[in-house]
């Protein structure tokens, strides 16, 4: 009987010995030798094979970030971390289609526009996707809005004409609490007009020399100047 209990105890030990050592054929990838001499290899699913989703890209996202913060520090009309209630009062008195850029409070977006409309100030939060930068809308023509690899050449294409955005969350502030309006209420006309520089930025004659050459061509690189000045155009390509 000793023995017989024996066998029936080393025979599950020798299937699970055989299973684990034993070596079998794989799915699919190239053998290799792993811990103990036992083989490993990928198995890929039948339906990843033809699998074309974008990979995410960390050196594009962090250059077009890097790239969009030097041109916001260079521009003057950045004004940082300042509350929705700080730029419209800071907008209360400014003309028409006066607007700044600034960090949005909320946590999902990195950046917001505030602009004085006909209406008074209002706050439009900057969407961030795939390198690329767009004003939020609730529009059902959202998908069809323009998206931007920086905030200065978002800003520039909105200046001039005027153009209809519907807000899908606006930062409108009335009595220190956020007002809540529905969609139709929230559509403006965005005409963005003149910057509002914010004063412990202001741009330096340089600067300001730049935009002006900037408005006048859009080929720096072929006016007749020395290639360090050329750069220093190169280097802030906008109007605004």
């Amino acid at each position: 009987m000793i023995k017989i209990k024996k066998i029936f105890f080393y025979i599950p030990c020798l299937l699970l010995w055989y299973l684990v050592y034993s070596p079998r054929p794989l799915l699919s990838g190239t053998p290799t030798e792993g811990h103990l001499g036992m083989r490993t290899g990928s198995i890929s699913s039948p339906h990843c094979i033809h699998s074309t989703s974008p990979q995410w890209d960390p050196t594009k996202d962090l250059r077009t970030i890097t790239n969009n913060t030097f041109y916001l520090d260079t521009s003057g009309w950045y004004w940082g971390a300042i509350t929705a209630g700080q730029a419209h009062e800071a907008l209360q008195a400014a003309s028409e289609g006066a607007f700044l850029i600034r960090d949005s409070s909320h946590p999902l977006y990195m950046l917001t526009l505030s602009v004085r409309t006909a209406r008074g100030p209002t706050s439009i939060r900057i969407q961030y996707s795939g390198a690329r930068f767009l004003l939020d809308s609730s529009s059902p023509a959202r998908p069809s809005l323009l998206s931007f690899p920086d905030v200065p050449s978002m800003v520039q294409y909105y200046v001039g004409p005027g153009r209809k955005v519907q807000q899908g969350k606006v930062e409108e502030t009335h009595g220190g609490k956020p007002a809540q309006r529905t969609v139709q209420e929230s559509t403006v006309l965005l005409k963005l007009k003149r910057a509002l520089h914010k004063p412990q930025a202001f741009p330096s004659l340089q600067h300001l020399a730049r935009l002006t050459i900037n408005c006048s061509t859009d080929c720096p690189d072929q006016l007749p100047l020395p290639r360090p000045l050329v750069r220093f155009l190169q280097d802030y390509p906008f109007q605004v």
